[in-house]
């Protein structure tokens, strides 16, 4: 009789855990049941809505939401299914734990993936050569700091689930960033400046600067510590951030690559300065590297110590030919001032002699 009593208790006891397990199971199956359904009408529904849009954007998030959204649904059902069955308390609170630390990284892992689509179609919609060279430059640092900022936040809410005190954390991490601060405070100028010259743009990689202390160089790369400058020389000058980002500078390729050309001269005093300004003029226009438009220009500067002191200006399309232009229009000067007996006089001093009387 005894024994009868406990094989019917057994049965109830089977019976009781596989109508459990059945019940987990249809909810398991139940929300992978909807994953699908959702990816059908988010391939059918969500790609007829973005072909009505003009650009790809929209496209390429869709791609990267269906996948995890399968996940998301599939993760949920077994949490469900794990909440639903009698375990014991601790285990349903581990495994069930375990699941949502899970569904975090996957919401994460969706929210990052969107926002690199969004900073790509960023960088590949821009036109101009030295945007696209300076975002993708930006682009692994930009990553960088969204992806320390998502698992600093997917760690903050798995605390928070887990009743964890997140205030003590979150001090702990202030004081430590601020020591750390301290201790790296010049590298830290560094970066920042370095944000701010990529951010603020005041040059570009391949523009011509000057600096304030007259070296002239092209930009060769900007990184987060220093700007690394190769001057006309080939050598390479590496300036930190901090010091470039707080001083003058002079962008000869903004807002375009067109510079102005100047040579100074000086003629003999009694030459006849309108012929020196026509000729000026002339001697330039023959040159096929100088515009049309503006014209060159000839001026009469000022009186010097021997010299009348001429000033001829032109405009040439690339400022890389300035010194080659300026050669050729100095060598043609030298002809032109020969061939129209123009005198180019050297500095004299002429000292006069009076004999004292006795």
């Amino acid at each position: 009789m005894l024994g009868l009593i406990q094989s019917q208790e057994g049965d109830s006891s089977l019976l009781f855990w596989a109508k459990e397990i059945l019940e987990a199971l249809l909810i398991l199956a139940l929300f992978w049941v909807m994953s699908h359904l959702v990816i059908m009408a988010l391939n059918k529904w969500g790609k007829r809505l973005t072909s009505f849009t003009t650009t790809d954007l929209d496209d390429r998030v869709l791609q990267r939401v269906i996948p995890y959204v399968s996940r998301l649904f599939v993760v949920m059902g077994f949490y469900q299914a794990i909440r639903s069955l009698p375990l014991h308390e601790k285990l349903v609170l581990i495994v069930s734990g375990l699941i949502y630390v899970i569904l975090v990284v996957i919401i994460c892992n969706l929210i990052y993936h969107v926002l690199g689509e969004l900073m790509r179609w960023y960088v590949s919609g821009q036109q101009d050569t030295a945007a696209v060279v300076m975002s993708r430059q930006m682009m692994p640092v930009a990553e960088k700091i969204v992806s320390l900022f998502l698992m600093g936040a997917a760690l903050i809410v798995v605390l928070k689930h887990f009743n964890y005190d997140i205030f003590s954390l979150v001090t702990a991490l202030g004081i430590g960033s601020l020591a750390i601060g301290m201790a790296a405070k010049d590298t830290l100028a560094h970066m920042i400046s370095g944000f701010t010259i990529m951010l603020d743009r005041p040059f570009r990689i391949g523009d011509r600067i000057q600096l304030v202390g007259g070296q002239i160089g092209d930009v060769a790369d900007i990184g987060l510590r220093s700007t690394k400058i190769k001057t006309l020389d080939n050598q390479l000058l590496i300036i930190p951030n901090s010091d470039l980002c707080n001083s003058m500078l002079t962008n000869q390729a903004f807002p375009n690559s067109r510079t102005k050309g100047r040579i100074n001269i000086g003629v003999a005093y009694g030459s006849d300065v309108d012929q020196v300004k026509q000729l000026l003029v002339e001697t330039a226009a023959e040159v096929d590297d100088v515009l049309a438009d503006p014209p060159p220009e000839a001026y009469f500067v000022s009186f010097g110590d021997s010299a009348l002191n001429m000033a001829l200006f032109f405009w040439v399309e690339e400022y890389s030919t300035l010194f080659a232009v300026t050669d050729k229009i100095n060598s043609l000067i030298l002809k032109k001032f020969s061939d129209n007996s123009v005198e180019i006089p050297f500095p004299t001093r002429t000292v006069k002699m009076q004999k004292g009387s006795d």
